[in-house]
């Protein structure tokens, strides 16, 4: 599926200040190989149902037991492995004898110290992968685990590891043992280990998935084989949020088209965004923040969100609004499923013109029946003309006033919203009363 760089920061996947950031919530990989992994897997969403499957299948079996998962595999002793085969250790002696291999850790003290400490995680990180594969041995495992784990375990049968392998404590082995399978680690097996630390990564990552979607809440969504593209949802919540409130969303051929209202603040950002995450997880194969959702499978999610201007090229808020439609209208006319998210369009040009870009726009993009649209404004005016259009669905969030304050219930209603609260927050915050004392203290000293 695809969902470009600038969508990908309109909904925080990732985010310049990662702490704000979905990746960062979900990341619960152990290892910085896993991360990577991580990031590969979060920056291109799956674009196949049968992939996307996989990895629910693969999810569930690592949920089912958690708190089994093998830690002898850390962070720490990949690095010390991964630098221990790029370093170059003194010529270690190919059939050293016992004397041999005595005379090479007093003459080479460095290096042994360095080939003792290596080894020792390489055999850690043997006795993990040996946990990992009873881990898993147990289940009917999905395609894709299924080829990560033959493919560790021809490494793992690989008759050079075979008496490491039977070793139950490190301290069991010999200077001699250790200089041995120093050099064949070194030298000799050094792709097959970048090989496993590699399939880690994606174990790792894997399992990160899987705590998030425990400790997230998070279902499994339900994909449905349709024609035209579709979203039903309910109780979705935005999953960024400490104290969410839910909504429950139909999207469809008849009805593909949301035309939402609200003051600022009252949740209409907080909604597209949502959805725009909930989707956007559920093709990578996680869960997602409602109680139930159905979908078919998209091609692509569009945003129309955080533009900027741009200084340096001269080009203007309202320009690069008008660049990123244009641009999401030559991608979205190829007759595939895209999802589309649009908050508060033509902001940076007046009010008559907001008025006539926007109907016009959306009097276009509701004849592409191929693709969902969500669109907040407050351009309430427009929404009389726009319900001539059967295919619109008209939402919004309610604010209310009790005495001089704004009440946000953040639930969604049907219809249009007529609230004008901009002039009320301007005076509750005290800017009023600021520019009232400006004005006084300026008329005392003339």
């Amino acid at each position: 599926m695809l969902v470009d760089k600038t969508t990908l920061y309109d909904l925080s996947v990732f985010h310049k200040e990662e702490e704000y950031s979905l990746f960062n919530r979900i990341d619960n990989t152990k290892t910085q190989s896993g991360k990577i992994v991580l990031q590969q897997i979060f920056s291109h969403p799956l674009s196949s149902l049968n992939e996307i499957k996989q990895v629910q299948e693969t999810l569930k079996i690592i949920s089912q037991k958690l708190e089994s998962w093998p830690n002898q595999i850390t962070n720490g002793t990949l690095l010390v492995i991964d630098k221990y085969l790029d370093d170059s250790p003194v010529n270690i002696p190919q059939h050293a004898s016992p004397i041999d291999s005595y005379i090479y850790k007093f003459l080479h003290r460095a290096s042994y110290s360095m080939i003792l400490f290596s080894v020792k995680q390489l055999f850690e990180f043997i006795q993990g992968y040996n946990e990992l594969i009873s881990f898993f041995s147990d289940k009917t495992r999905p395609a894709n685990l299924e080829k990560i784990l033959n493919q560790v375990e021809r490494i793992m049968n690989h008759h050079g590891l075979l008496e490491l392998k039977q070793k139950k404590q490190f301290s069991d082995l010999t200077t001699q043992e250790v200089l041995r399978f120093g050099r064949f680690f070194h030298t000799e097996f050094h792709t097959q280990i970048r090989t496993l630390i590699l399939c880690y990564g994606t174990l790792d990552a894997w399992y990160s998935m899987a705590v998030a979607n425990k400790s997230l809440e998070l279902n499994e969504p339900l994909f449905v084989e349709k024609e035209s593209p579709s979203i039903e949802a309910v109780s979705l919540r935005h999953l960024m949020l400490t104290k969410p409130v839910s909504y429950d969303l139909t999207l469809n051929e008849k009805k593909n088209f949301i035309f939402l209202t609200g003051a600022n603040m009252a949740g209409k950002s907080t909604l597209i965004k949502g959805l725009g995450l909930a989707v956007y997880l559920a093709h990578i194969g996680m869960g997602v923040p409602a109680e139930k959702m159905e979908l078919t499978l998209f091609d692509g999610i569009l945003s129309n969100i955080n533009v900027e201007d741009n200084i340096i090229k001269g080009e203007s808020y309202f320009f690069n609004e008008v660049k990123r439609i244009r641009e999401t209208l030559f991608r979205i006319s190829n007759g595939k499923r895209w999802l589309v998210l649009i908050d508060e369009l033509f902001k940076g040009t007046n009010i008559q013109d907001a008025m006539k870009c926007s109907e016009a726009v959306i009097s276009g993009l509701v004849n592409l029946k191929n693709v969902l649209f969500i669109l907040s404004t407050h351009l309430y005016e427009i929404g009389d003309d726009l319900k001539q259009y059967p295919s619109i669905s008209f939402k919004y969030f309610e604010t209310i006033l009790k005495e001089d304050d704004l009440h946000f219930s953040y639930q969604l209603k049907e219809g249009i919203s007529n609230d004008r609260m901009g002039f009320l927050i301007l005076k509750k915050e005290g800017v009023l009363n600021l520019l009232n004392q400006l004005g006084e203290n300026t008329m005392k000293k003339g």
